[in-house]
């Protein structure tokens, strides 16, 4: 059985990045590197709350990102996932946007997927926070994805 990836926002955006700073040229190249090589070992899911952040942004290559999101497989969002985001704002791991950070760890943490792949270093793929989430995550009975970057699944540094 394949193992799931919950994607998250910044990586079908990362896959057609045009800026030319040497982290974001890099964080693209990852990102390929994954899609490109090796996505299709794992079972690929998003939300419709991924899908909504994509079409409403205005960003080059929306038309790209959006068809390479085009198959993937997208969690239903409901009222239980929604409680689990007031629980992640209220116990301060995960900011207050409700239809941010703490709503894509809330679908990858109520399906059980296996990881939530992420260039969000910030708030989601942050060592230093990871105690705090998966604490509350134990608090409430859910599964814990690992919280990575698509560097941490292809073998990292060649």
């Amino acid at each position: 059985m394949k193992k799931s990836v919950y994607i998250e926002t910044t990586i079908p955006s990362f896959y057609f990045e045009i800026r030319k700073q040497p982290e974001m040229v890099a964080r693209r190249n990852w990102t390929r590197e994954w899609w490109d090589h090796h996505s299709q070992k794992y079972e690929l899911f998003t939300s419709a709350a991924v899908l909504e952040e994509l079409i409403a942004g205005q960003y080059p290559g929306k038309i790209q990102v959006l068809e390479l999101m085009r198959d993937i497989n997208v969690l239903d969002v409901n009222e239980e996932i929604f409680e689990i985001v007031d629980a992640y704002i209220a116990y301060k791991a995960m900011p207050k946007d409700p239809k941010g950070d703490a709503l894509h760890l809330a679908v990858a943490s109520f399906y059980k997927c296996d990881f939530l792949l992420t260039w969000n270093c910030q708030h989601l793929a942050n060592a230093n926070k990871m105690r705090h989430v998966q604490g509350v995550n134990v608090m409430l009975g859910l599964w814990m994805p690992a919280l990575i970057t698509p560097m941490e699944l292809t073998g990292g540094v060649k």
